[in-house]
């Protein structure tokens, strides 16, 4: 009998990163609470101008369509072959939603999509979850795979096993060598298509748009919670769910921030970082700007991570490997002063993206993970290209765009910060 040791799932999960919601500081505008997507949300009353002006770009997103994901099942199929691999398994999680559509959570309960490499896929799941189940798949590729149904005092691992040995894959199932998928899933999804590119292009065009809205809105003396909740109102406007991490002054100098409560002042730099979703396409952009006149040394950092910024995006082209764009932005940041290493520059150049916000392959050395030699670039990858000068108890800058590697080198989705005092150019 198999058991829940004998398969390596491959399931993608995210975290959803969730802004605290406390109270404004004294004298703050009014904010009122309002419901969104099932939480609560404050908003201020009425909205600022320049967040308020924002229209709806929903409709410029195309769903991803059935006959898209039967062709990336086909895909996977000839990686399969290529791999001498019979069949993948998939829970949930992202790789599942990928190929078949269908958006699974995660629990003890075990639901499996097995994809045969000749065949017709099939479905295990929890009994009561039949009708859930058969919904999705009637609105997918799989919908007229095979069903197969477990009690809750029945084992799910036997009907995995009945359903290889029915497809002539395994004749006695303890014989059977469980392999790592990645190098089947992470193949299929780390390169995107034409339509999985607009998508991506579409998801940093409503990123920045709600950025640079909210930028013109932000006053001194407003918390990163208001503006936070600045971003998620824009967000709102503009049909897309989005979340962004605002950090102020010597906590920018943590990559990831703090959660201390911080306030805008001016002359102080603030960092906004993280994204939105488009029909489950991520984004994830960094501006660091300061409201009013920054420092000379300010400036200074600024400039010297654009130009790592472009120095990697000049670098990025099919064939070049991974650790050679990490190392065209770091060598002008050591270069200038700002090293050795990972002194100042803490963390690496930048992760895959796509339907996760971080997924393969990523932008630095020894980046082997489920692979048998070092990965090189191809045309559509996308990367953050996002490095960063992080001065412990000052203040740091980081500048994040997303790029994708185009057939002769690579471009960004946005335009780079032009500045810290004006970081859209208008």
């Amino acid at each position: 009998m198999l058991n829940r040791r004998a398969f390596l799932w491959l399931a993608g999960a995210t975290a959803l990163p969730v802004s605290r919601l406390t109270g404004g500081r004294p004298g703050a505008p009014a904010w009122v609470s309002a419901q969104r997507g099932g939480g609560p949300a404050a908003y201020p009353d009425p909205l600022p101008p320049s967040v308020a002006a924002l229209t709806s770009m929903r409709d410029r997103a195309k769903p991803i369509t059935s006959e898209e994901r039967r062709g990336r099942i086909e895909r996977a199929r000839r990686l399969m072959a290529d791999r001498k691999i019979d069949a993948i398994i998939l829970t949930a999680g992202t790789s599942l939603t990928y190929f078949t559509g269908i958006r699974w959570g995660g629990s003890e309960r075990l639901f499996a999509v097995v994809i045969p490499k000749v065949g017709n896929p099939y479905v295990v799941t929890p009994a009561f979850e039949e009708d859930r189940t058969r919904e999705q798949l009637a609105a997918g590729p799989l919908a007229h795979t095979d069903v197969a149904t477990w009690q809750e005092d029945e084992s799910p691992f036997a009907l995995v096993q009945q359903g290889l040995k029915d497809r002539g894959i395994a004749g006695a199932a303890p014989a059977l060598r469980v392999v790592s998928a990645t190098p089947v899933t992470a193949s299929c999804r780390m390169i995107k298509d034409a339509h999985e590119l607009e998508l991506m292009r579409l998801a940093c065009q409503v990123t920045l748009t709600c950025y640079e809205a909210v930028f013109k809105a932000l006053a001194p003396g407003m918390t990163q919670d208001q503006a936070g909740r600045l971003i998620g109102a824009a967000y709102n406007r503009l049909g897309f769910p989005g979340f962004a991490n605002v950090q102020v002054g010597e906590y920018t100098a943590l990559p990831h921030g703090s959660i201390t409560p911080q306030t805008i002042r001016e002359g102080t730099i603030v960092m906004i970082d993280d994204g939105c979703t488009v029909e489950g396409y991520q984004s994830d952009i960094t501006r660091t700007f300061v409201l009013g006149k920054a420092t000379d040394k300010m400036r200074k950092v600024f400039e010297i991570v654009h130009a790592a910024q472009a120095a990697a995006l000049k670098a990025a082209r099919p064939g070049v490997p991974l650790e050679n764009i990490d190392t065209a932005a770091r060598t002008v940041i050591v270069d200038a002063g700002y090293g050795p290493g990972f002194k100042y520059f803490t963390h690496r150049l930048g992760h895959g993206m796509g339907m996760d916000g971080h997924e393969w392959p990523y932008l630095v050395k020894n980046n082997m993970f489920g692979w048998e030699t070092a990965l090189k670039l191809q045309p559509g990858m996308v990367f953050s290209d996002e490095p960063g000068i992080y001065i412990r108890g000052e203040f740091g800058v980081r500048l994040e765009d997303d790029m994708h590697i185009t057939d002769g080198g690579a471009e960004l989705f946005t335009p780079q910060s032009p500045s810290i005092e004006n970081p859209f150019g208008t």
